[in-house]
């Protein structure tokens, strides 16, 4: 009897051997272009398919050099999970040692950061070179629990001959995403991984809870920092005539006085003090203030329209942005995958997309404005002086390009907008 993807699953729970076996033929026949006994999850089947496009060897693992000392302590001071370093080990560590698994977190580059966890399992996983430093990206060392929830931005399970590269068949992951709670960037994976016959199906439901709690102390301890600048800022706001904002580092408003409170103001990178032009406020000044900065609105007229450029750089995965030219120079803004595929679809249909039109392109349902509107609200924080509405599109005399992967298969990669997935169709070979 044909067994579904979903049967696997449920056997793995109850014989993992057995299990281990039908996907060992599986993956045999996916890589040798057999027909398949039973047909790969989604998940690990679309995870092929990249490593085959991207040429992966699948007998051979491949490890790229480790960070050095210097590297990793560098990385590890700058990464904002090491801020939420206590919640993962609370939640994972715990009972790692007596259910034979090390905790892995990984940042959004796919390196690894950090390790703990049952001893004996670290010395497996030095075996499969996965230690500090390491590169673990998908398109490095094929399918697995850090570098494909990296790729998806979902949470993912790899067991057995799920993994492409068969050194790694005798192990078992669950790894899920962390993101940026302030804007959907992502920021790292964490990871529980062990030997194949630790394989547990409430493993990655548990992963995912924690990489959610991890998530909201990001929140939390953002809402502090704000909740701080904003006490420091307010006397002196209050001193200030005009149209004034005070924002973090990053341009998240702790407060304004004399205009309309805007979530966050895009800056540019690097940003120095002194004149200049920002998004949403205009020509203004720029002053270092208390770990943010204090922007004062001058009088101005509008940056001239012609000549203003806007790149949507789509090419690397997880590193999406849009860049602003114009008479007052340029900045540029990290995208979130929704406001990527956003902008992507505005850039192709260039007279514009109505509301609906924008749901059936991101959702497949004509019938969810609510939430698009609610996206280009969020957009039009950032780009509203090149943005127009009914219908939503790009300023016409701005001049508009979209930058793609070499590969088109790999466009947006994580997106099952039918805007992308329509657009990755049609380059995929026959």
């Amino acid at each position: 009897m044909a067994l579904s993807p979903m049967d696997v699953t449920q056997l793995a729970a109850v014989d993992a051997a057995r299990a281990a076996r039908v996907l060992s033929e599986v993956r045999s026949a996916r890589l040798s272009g057999r027909r398949v006994p039973v047909r790969p999850r989604p998940v690990i089947e679309q995870s092929w398919q990249r490593m085959l496009r991207s040429g992966v060897d699948p007998d051979h693992d491949f490890r790229s050099g480790l960070l050095s000392r210097e590297e990793l302590e560098r990385r590890r001071a700058h990464s904002p999970l090491r801020t939420v370093l206590p919640v993962l080990r609370q939640g994972l560590l715990s009972v790692a040692d007596v259910a034979r698994h090390i905790m892995v977190v990984a940042d959004a580059e796919g390196r690894v950061l950090w390790r703990e966890g049952s001893a004996p399992v670290l010395r497996m996983a030095d075996g499969l070179g996965f230690e500090l430093g390491a590169d673990w990206r998908e398109d490095v060392v094929g399918t697995n629990g850090v570098g494909t929830p990296a790729v998806t931005r979902r949470p993912v399970q790899v067991f057995a001959s799920e993994h492409f590269v068969r050194s790694h068949t005798t192990w078992t992951c669950a790894g899920a995403p962390i993101t940026d709670p302030r804007d959907g960037r992502l920021i790292g994976v964490v990871d529980v991984s062990g030997p194949l016959e630790t394989m547990h199906p409430a493993t990655l439901a548990w992963v995912e809870s924690v990489a959610g709690l991890a998530e909201a102390r990001l929140r939390e301890l953002h809402t502090r920092s704000l909740e701080r600048l904003r006490a420091v800022a307010a006397p002196v706001l209050a001193r200030t005539g005009g149209r004034a904002a005070v924002v973090d580092r990053d341009g998240w408003t702790a407060a304004v006085t004399g205009m309309p409170y805007t979530r966050r103001i895009a800056l540019p990178r690097p940003l120095a003090a002194g004149p200049g032009r920002l998004p949403v406020v205009g020509p203004c000044t720029v002053e270092p203030f208390a770990g943010g900065w204090l922007v004062r609105a001058v009088a101005g007229e509008p940056v001239p329209a012609d000549g203003t450029r806007i790149v949507l750089d789509l090419r690397q995965p997880r590193h999406w942005s849009v860049e602003v030219t114009g008479a007052m120079g340029s900045w540029t803004y990290g995208l979130s995958p929704r406001h990527a595929e956003l902008l992507y679809v505005l850039a192709v249909h260039r007279t514009g997309r109505s509301a609906a039109a924008l749901a059936a392109d991101l959702f497949g349902d004509p019938a969810r404005t609510v939430t698009v509107r609610a996206e280009m609200s969020r957009v039009r924080r950032y780009l509203g002086a090149h943005l127009h509405h009914r219908p939503y599109r790009f300023r016409e005399d701005a001049e508009v390009r979209v930058l793609l992967p070499d590969d088109p298969c790999d466009l947006l990669p994580h997106s099952t907008a039918p805007a992308v997935t329509r657009r990755r169709a049609s380059a995929a070979p026959d």
